[in-house]
């Protein structure tokens, strides 16, 4: 299965441990070095309807991604690691 990393936008993140849903790819992390993918980023939800802001955001390291499907993206990951 091929996929974009426009597309990547409208998969949701799903964990397959707790079966927690994270919300839709956001932005990409690359390592420059190698020009892999290191990382997917989950933005934060929005608090009180987006009035107050939105949480943390939710890195998700290449390593924990297990599956793409059609609309989803799985991954195995007990804490997530949440950037400032």
């Amino acid at each position: 299965m091929e996929t974009r990393l426009a597309d990547l936008r409208y998969k949701e993140v799903i964990n397959i441990l707790d079966g927690s849903r994270y919300g839709y790819v956001g932005d990409v992390e690359f390592d420059p070095e190698s020009g892999q993918i290191a990382a997917l980023v989950v933005p934060g939800r929005p608090r009180l309807f987006g009035l107050l802001g939105r949480g943390e955001d939710v890195v998700i390291p290449w390593p924990a991604v297990r599956r793409f499907g059609e609309d989803l993206i799985l991954v195995e990951r007990g804490e997530m690691k949440r950037l400032p």
